[in-house]
């Protein structure tokens, strides 16, 4: 086995079966190679540093240590009492059949307990097993955001001859937002889009969605409250520290941050044929993100809110095929960004900012203008088979398991995990950040790029309102 499955079995098939256990719920369990950590504990230890990842290896490998002593007992315990109820169907004395009927109970409810503790110490070891981030393709930078290296630019800056308007001034000469009315009705962070940005949602939205399209994605609308272990799966924390996630209080759902979420759960708990294999989807939803820490002039207006529209790509292929279709993810996006005339760098992200769930990522930056710097518009990931070991999600080969085939499930090839990635498509607010300050004249309106106007009604320029 390779660095590169490791999440795959850094999330593996040695889940302890707990027989007999009444009354003791376990949580979800990702598949986790415990033995593959404990063999290959300098390489895992080196990783979780280079990812600045506070996961606890050193617990993990104490954890397991003691669940493998104490499945032995509980194993011993169960042969001991397997070998008193062979002795009881015997011919016995009514005295010894009483000793052995004491020893079987005594053997029972020992065994019910050890089976208790069993269970709350794999419990245990699977939450902190489960804070161990994906490995880390060998071509990714070290070290934290500042180390990340651009693989391409495009377009320079426009250079203006005019004072520019940043995406705020420009939004209230033209009417195009109210965050004064949505902080009344929703608090701070919330917007309502008023006239044409009305229209340029819906342009971008439905442009993106068919550009996509074209290059064989399915689409969808997806449940925008999901369960909190599906969350978890997809590998975010709903309930940590600083979480970017709304939960909702008194159930097990959440809202959704990214489409990625609903989307990863669609084939969860399922075994796929490999010749539907890659599946593509783009998905339109709503994201909520309670952007805890945020503040800063850098965040004002539509760049950070808690609410917005983004389409989301979701591919699930082969293991081999992964790396291709990332490339793929990131190729679609450079293309649709170029085709709206924005300058733009393709950042690789180092170690430390790529999350739990990535192998890599990479981001795109916009130039905005209005801002004077860059600004992630979007990212593509290529979570290897992390997201899909905790999801369940497996294909099969119709190819036979062996050259001499027999009748029967034997001669089926073992089913193996898919790789999953994701990539942004379209984040509305921060796409109608960058055509608004990019796109403005010395008059005051905003020229929308041709794409678009197709699906604005025929709309080439935002004036300014007549008062």
């Amino acid at each position: 086995m390779n660095k590169v499955e490791f999440f795959g079995l850094c999330l593996v098939n040695c889940i302890v079966s707990v027989w007999g256990i009444v009354g003791v719920k376990s949580q979800w369990k990702a598949a986790i190679d415990f033995k593959w950590i404990r063999e290959n504990k300098d390489d895992v230890a080196s990783n979780i540093k280079k990812r600045n990842s506070n996961a606890n290896l050193e617990l993990v490998l104490d954890l397991y240590n003691q669940m493998l002593n104490l499945q032995k007992e509980v194993e011993r315990l169960r042969a001991e009492r397997n070998a008193v109820a062979n002795k009881m169907k015997g011919k016995l004395e009514p005295s010894e059949r009483q000793k052995l009927i004491e020893e079987g109970k005594n053997l029972k409810e020992g065994l019910l307990t050890l089976e208790e503790d069993l269970l709350k110490l794999t419990d245990e070891l699977q939450q902190e097993a489960q804070c161990i981030p994906n490995m880390t393709h060998p071509d990714v930078p070290i070290g934290g955001e500042d180390s990340s290296t651009v693989r391409k630019t495009v377009g320079s800056p426009r250079e203006f001859n005019f004072p520019i308007k940043d995406h705020l001034q420009l939004g209230k000469d033209l009417d195009l937002f109210d965050f004064d009315a949505a902080a009344e009705v929703s608090g701070s962070k919330f917007y309502y889009l008023k006239n044409e940005a009305v229209m340029l949602e819906m342009g971008l939205i439905n442009w993106t969605l068919l550009e996509v399209m074209k290059r064989g994605f399915t689409p969808l609308t997806t449940p925008e409250i999901v369960r909190s272990s599906v969350v978890e799966k997809c590998g975010f924390q709903p309930r940590g520290a600083n979480t970017q996630v709304y939960s909702i209080e008194g159930s097990d759902q959440c809202l959704i941050g990214t489409a990625e979420i609903p989307v990863g759960g669609i084939h969860m708990d399922s075994i796929l044929s490999a010749s539907v294999l890659p599946l593509k989807y783009v998905a339109v939803s709503h994201c909520f993100r309670t952007e805890a820490g945020a503040a800063g002039s850098a965040t004002r207006g539509l760049y950070r809110v808690h609410q917005f529209s983004k389409l989301e790509m979701f591919i699930l292929c082969r293991p081999e095929e992964s790396d291709f279709y990332h490339e793929e993810l990131i190729k679609i996006e450079e293309d649709l960004f170029s085709s709206l005339g924005l300058h733009y760098k393709t950042l690789d992200m180092a170690s430390a900012d790529l999350g739990a769930p990535a192998y890599r990522k990479f981001d795109i930056e916009a130039w905005m203008p209005g801002l004077a710097r860059f600004g992630e518009i979007s990212s593509a990931s290529n979570c290897t088979d992390y997201q899909s070991r905790r999801l369940g999600i497996r294909y099969r080969s119709s190819e036979p398991a062996s050259t001499n085939p027999k009748k029967g499930k034997g001669n089926l090839s073992p089913p193996q995990f898919v790789h999953t990635l994701n990539a942004t498509a379209c984040a509305v607010p921060r796409m109608i950040v960058c055509l608004l300050e990019n796109n403005q004249q010395e008059d005051g309106s905003v020229v929308i790029p041709e794409p678009l106007r197709p699906f604005m009604g025929g709309i080439e320029l935002i004036q300014p309102k007549s008062r």
